[in-house]
């Protein structure tokens, strides 16, 4: 019987051993791939927002980059021709426009407190007419939350717009450069990328890759198209009345339209504080709420440039494109929840491919037919 135990205890020893060495290996290994890829965020801070931006101007600039090059210009020389064209199209327009919105953007900056101190003497006012009614929403102090929230809101404001200077200073550099080897080797990447996948699934990734570019381009078109589309009906509807920042509330407007559902709720609020503060509720005031709600979102929006622009390219249910924007805003902030849709889409794209792709190119289960050998 010694030999015995003497057996278990080695066989013991060496068990303890291998976990031993397993438990230190796989901590090794965690720690390391922590290290690896704490370092590679660290490496790409900040170029997230230039990427994708770029990516937004590939898809933009690719039909156009495609129709010069038939004339039998290089691909090249015909990136650089658009890039001299839009440059162009943007100093001009920066040089007519940039008087008038820095004196719009000042003025805009010293009215903020007057609209937030009215906002909250408005709110008072409200909830004193509400306590006969409703006593417990006393509890609530709905103008000291108000004047929070909007003394921050105005500190950030000062404080990000030298900020925004910056970051935007170096997104002028970085986009153009990105854009151009996007649009130049962007085809070539892909096929790349698309040929290291194994044979077996080939035909697959090439279809993925080609059904999921063709509807995030035609996705980002629309929408840029929307919004742009959005933006100028609200401005024009605006400029009908005697409403301060009329350009600036249309861009706020057309902006915030990227964000579906949430967004166009968020684009009417200042307009409609501004009409209340200084128009009162009279005639325009219920005539820039026709504009924000009747004509810009239900007819504009709703009824002409979603079925047209929108509908077929992204085909997804209200719940999938609400808790994609829930997440993509836990993740990336405003730009997530814009973005969270177009990647929801692709998602979607991708499981549709695969199960197709099974279910046609399946192979038979032979693991249980008898040997024919035999």
């Amino acid at each position: 019987m010694a030999p015995k135990q003497d057996l278990t205890r080695v066989h013991l020893l060496l068990l303890f051993l291998v976990l031993t060495a397993g438990i230190a290996a796989g901590l090794s290994i965690f720690s390391s791939a922590s290290t690896i890829i704490s370092l590679i965020q660290t490496a790409t801070t900040g170029l997230f927002v230039p990427i994708l931006l770029s990516l937004i101007v590939t898809f933009l600039l690719d039909p156009m980059v495609t129709f010069v090059e038939r004339e039998n210009i290089s691909r090249t020389t015909s990136i650089f021709l658009l890039y001299l064209l839009v440059a162009a199209l943007l100093l001009l327009a920066a040089t007519w426009i940039s008087p008038h919105w820095q004196d719009m953007w000042n003025s805009l900056r010293t009215d903020l407190p007057r609209y937030t101190a009215k906002f909250i003497a408005l709110l008072r006012e409200g909830q004193a007419n509400l306590l006969d009614r409703f006593p417990y929403i006393e509890y609530y102090d709905l103008p000291g939350r108000a004047r929070t929230l909007a003394e921050q809101l105005l500190a950030q404001i000062l404080v990000e717009t030298p900020k925004s200077a910056l970051r935007l200073g170096s997104l002028m550099i970085l986009v153009p450069l990105f854009s151009f080897f996007f649009l130049r080797d962007g085809t070539r990447i892909l096929r790349l990328c698309v040929a290291l996948t194994p044979n077996r699934y080939f035909e697959m990734a090439h279809d993925l890759s080609y059904l999921i570019s063709r509807q995030t381009a035609h996705f980002i078109r629309g929408r840029i198209l929307e919004a742009f589309i959005v933006g100028v009906v609200v401005t024009a509807g605006l400029s009908l009345t005697d409403i301060r920042y009329a350009p600036i509330l249309g861009l706020f407007a057309g902006v915030t339209n990227l964000v579906p559902y949430i967004g166009p709720l968020i684009g009417m609020v200042p307009g409609i504080l501004i009409a209340l503060v200084d128009l009162g509720m009279g005639g325009q005031f219920w005539w820039i709420l026709i504009v924000y709600i009747l004509i810009a979102q239900i007819i504009v929006d709703n009824f002409i440039l979603i079925p047209i622009l929108i509908s077929r390219v992204s085909n997804l249910h209200p719940l999938w494109v609400i808790l994609a924007i829930i997440m993509g805003g836990k993740l990336y902030g405003v730009l997530g929840m814009i973005i969270g849709v177009p990647v929801a889409s692709a998602i979607k794209i991708a499981l549709l491919e695969i199960r197709h792709y099974r279910s046609t190119f399946s192979l038979p289960d032979t693991s249980q037919e008898p040997d024919r050998l035999t």
